[in-house]
C-alpha cells in the first residue's frame, strides 16, 4: 500500500506549513535505531580480531572482514521480506515495532559471551532490520504529496537523523567497549534501541495521522494521488493482480538501474567499517593534543560532516528546485559517485605514507571521510526519495526493499573486497576502487537524461513558505 496515498491534505496547504511533524517522530526513531546499530558495527571487527584474554575472539582478519560483509550484506537483503510482509499483512508501523523489539533482543545478546550468543545476536539483528528499515524510510515518503519538491530535503533531515546516531554511536558504545569491556559497548547498543522504540509507540499516534497504518484490505489498494502510478484520480480501485502500467513499468525500471548503480557506491564506502577501521587501528598516527584518538571514534568523522552539511543541502534542492536548474535525480547519483572517488584517492596518499613501515597522518582519513559524506548525501537520501516517488502505489515497502537489496550486494563485496588487502596491498585495492567508482559515476551521469524521462515525474510543486 502506497503511504503517499494516505496524505490527504491539498498539496498547497502542506507546502504552507513546512515539513510535517511526523518527520521529526521519525527522525529520532530511526537516530536512536541507528545508534545502536552503527555503534555495534564500530565494535564487530575489532571484536573478532581482538585478543582472546581481552574478551575477543582472535579470528583473523580475513576471517572477521568475511563475517562483517556477510552480515551487513544480509542486514539489507531481509528488507525485501519485511517490506512485502508490511505492505500485505502488518502495515508499515506494526513492522517497525517488530524490527525494533527484535533488534534490541540481537543487541543485548551481544552482550552475552561466546560464539553462539555471539550468532543468534546477529540473526535477531538480521532479522529486525528486515522489518524496520525499508517501513520507517517509506513511511516518511508517505508524509508528503507527489511533485512536493521538499521530499529530497525531507529525506535529508531523516538522513540526519540517522547520522546523528551514527556520530554518537562509536563516542559513547565504542568508548564503552574499547574500555570497559566488549560487552559494555554492546549492551549499550541495546539501550539505544529500546529507547527508540518507546518514543515511537509513545507519539506514533499523534503525529503521523494515516500514515504507516495497516494495509488496504486484499483485493483491492487505492491509487496514490494524482501525479503518481498512472496518474488516475484518488480513489479508485486496482486489484493486487492488476498490469503495471507503462509509466509504473518504466519507473520501476529506474528504480532497478539506479539500485544497480548503488552496488558501486556502497562496496566502496563500506569500507569505512571494514577494511577502513583496520587500517586506522594499525596504520594511521592516532596522537592528538597529547591522547591517542580511539580506533571507533573515527566512525563519527562521517556521520558528523553529514550532521553538519546535511541542512545545507536540504536547503540546496529546493533552492534550485525553485530556479528551475536542480540537477536530476540520476546526475545527484553519479556526481555522488564521483566525490567518493576522490575520496580513496586521498587513501592512496595514506597508503604511500605507509608503504615504508611508517604511519599515516590522520588528515588524510578525515578527508577521505569528508568527500565520502558529500557523496552520500548526494546519493544516498536522494536515492531513498526517488524510491518513495517512483514505486508503483501497492508495492511500496517491497520497492523500498529491492533499493536495499541493493545495499545487500554491496556490503558483501565490500567484506569480500576488504579481504584481499593483504594478499594486494592498502594502495592497489584503493587504486582500483577510485578508477571503479569514477567510471560508474560518469556512466551514469551520461545516462541520466534517458533514465529521467523513463521516471515520467509529475509536475513540481515548489514550497512558497
Amino acid at each position: 500500500m502506497s503511504t503517499a496515498s494516505t496524505s490527504e491534505a491539498p498539496v498547497t496547504e502542506v507546502v504552507k506549513k513546512g515539513h510535517p511533524k511526523g518527520l521529526y517522530l521519525l527522525f529520532t526513531t530511526e537516530m536512536w535505531e541507528r545508534m545502536s546499530y552503527y555503534g555495534m558495527r564500530a565494535l564487530l571487527v575489532l571484536y573478532m580480531t581482538g585478543a582472546a584474554d581481552h574478551g575477543g575472539f582472535h579470528w583473523s582478519r580475513a576471517t572477521a572482514l568475511k563475517i562483517y560483509g556477510t552480515y551487513t550484506a544480509l542486514v539489507y537483503l531481509t528488507p525485501l521480506a519485511g517490506g512485502y510482509i508490511a505492505d500485505r499483512y502488518l502495515g508499515q508501523r506494526r513492522a517497525v515495532v517488530l524490527g525494533g523489539f527484535l533488534m534490541m533482543i540481537g543487541h543485548f545478546l551481544m552482550a552475552v559471551p561466546g560464539e553462539v550468543a555471539f550468532f543468534a545476536a546477529l540473526t535477531f539483528l538480521i532479522v529486525g532490520n528486515g522489518f524496520f528499515k525499508p517501513n520507517i524510510s517509506t513511511m516518511v515518503g508517505g508524509l508528503y504529496p507527489p511533485g512536493d519538491a521538499r521530499r529530497d530535503g525531507a529525506f535529508t533531515i531523516f538522513y540526519m537523523g540517522i547520522n546523528l546516531g551514527a556520530f554518537l554511536s562509536p563516542l559513547v558504545c565504542g568508548t564503552l567497549g574499547e574500555t570497559l569491556g566488549w560487552h559494555w559497548g554492546f549492551g549499550s547498543a541495546g539501550v539505544g534501541m529500546g529507547l527508540g522504540l518507546v518514543t515511537f509507540l509513545a507519539l506514533n499516534k499523534r503525529l503521523l495521522g494515516d500514515v504507516g497504518l495497516a494495509p488496504a484490505p486484499r483485493g483491492a489498494q487505492k491509487l496514490g494521488p494524482p501525479g503518481e502510478g498512472d496518474y488516475r484520480a484518488p480513489g479508485e480501485v486496482q486489484t493486487e493482480t492488476a498490469k503495471l502500467t507503462h509509466v509504473e513499468r518504466d519507473r520501476l525500471g529506474v528504480i532497478f538501474a539506479l539500485a544497480f548503480f548503488n552496488i558501486f557506491f556502497w562496496a566502496a564506502f563500506e569500507q569505512a567499517g571494514g577494511l577502513m577501521t583496520l587500517y586506522t587501528d594499525t596504520k594511521v598516527d592516532r596522537h592528538l593534543f597529547g591522547m591517542v584518538v580511539p580506533t571507533t571514534w573515527f566512525q563519527s568523522v562521517n556521520p558528523m560532516f553529514i550532521v553538519l552539511l546535511g541542512p545545507l543541502f536540504s536547503m540546496l534542492w529546493v533552492r534550485l528546485a525553485k530556479a528551475r536548474r536542480e540537477p536530476s535525480t540520476p546526475a545527484k547519483l553519479g556526481i555522488g559517485l564521483l566525490l567518493l572517488s576522490f575520496g580513496f584517492v586521498l587513501m592512496l596518499g595514506a597508503s604511500k605514507q605507509t608503504e615504508h613501515g611508517g604511519q599515516a597522518a590522520m588528515f588524510w582519513v578525515v578527508g577521505a571521510y569528508f568527500f565520502h559524506t558529500v557523496g552520500e548525501l548526494c546519493l544516498s537520501p536522494v536515492g531513498l526519495s526517488a524510491v518513495s516517488k517512483l514505486a508503483p502505489a501497492r508495492f511500496a515497502s517491497l520497492m523500498m526493499g529491492v533499493w536495499l537489496l541493493s545495499s545487500f550486494v554491496a556490503n558483501y563485496l565490500a567484506g569480500l573486497i576488504g579481504s584481499y588487502s593483504e594478499r594486494l596491498g592498502e594502495f592497489t585495492l584503493f587504486a582500483t576502487i577510485v578508477g571503479v567508482t569514477a567510471a560508474a559515476g560518469a556512466v551514469l551521469i551520461a545516462l541520466s537524461p534517458v533514465i529521467t524521462k523513463k521516471m515520467h515525474n509529475p509536475p513540481l510543486v515548489v514550497p512558497t513558505a
